[in-house]
């Protein structure tokens, strides 16, 4: 999100070890009627929190009280499906700060460096085994350090590397947007504009 910077972060984790799910599973097509990015958190996937009567459906993950934190750790192919923003938005307004999955939809991906919302990709194996550790300690806490690129896992001592586009993470780093970083060079494009006039 504009203005906040990510550096790292600690936090317990949300585990959904689904594969394939798709924006209209995080964000049903009915929600998209706003263009706010606040206020969209109740209505994450809405269709597996709440029956058809509204009740929250206890077996699902977000109500569960053992679990919470400001990390989803969610299954293969996170965000495919259509290409809305509004899917972002509502992960990022219930509170995630980061996605961890072993892939992401590339569009959704992006969407997500756009506003704040860190993909962190790990290998299959490593996913598996974070999903373990997530059930077998609910209270456990991970770092995604992203400086240095890294999901530290401290209850096994063990660092996973991720890659991120170079451009993103220097704006995630910053707090910024992509206008946000192109204003920040608004002086050097002048200055071209000022060299390369065309007659």
């Amino acid at each position: 999100m504009p203005g906040v910077k990510f550096t790292v972060l600690e936090s317990r984790c949300v585990p959904l070890p689904v594969e394939n799910i798709d924006t209209d599973q995080i964000i049903p097509a009915r929600y998209l009627t706003t263009t706010s990015r606040k206020g969209l958190g109740k209505h994450l996937f809405h269709d597996w929190r709440y029956d058809k009567n509204g009740e929250p459906v206890k077996e699902f993950v977000l109500n569960n009280p053992v679990y919470s934190g400001s990390i989803l750790v969610a299954g293969k192919n996170f965000g495919c499906g259509s290409s809305r923003e509004h899917a972002v938005w509502a992960l990022y307004d219930y509170g995630f700060r980061a996605v961890i999955s072993s892939f992401f939809a590339d569009i959704f991906k992006n969407n997500a460096l756009n506003n704040g919302l860190l993909p962190v990709m790990i290998p299959e194996e490593n996913l598996r085994n974070l999903f373990m550790l997530i059930q077998q300690h609910p209270d456990m806490k991970v770092i995604i350090d992203l400086g240095h690129q890294l999901l530290e896992i401290p209850k096994t001592g063990k660092a996973i590397r991720f890659d991120i586009n170079p451009w993103k993470k220097e704006c995630l780093l910053n707090g910024m947007d992509d206008i946000d970083y192109l204003l920040t060079m608004k002086e050097k494009i002048e200055e071209f504009e000022k060299k390369h006039i065309i007659p």
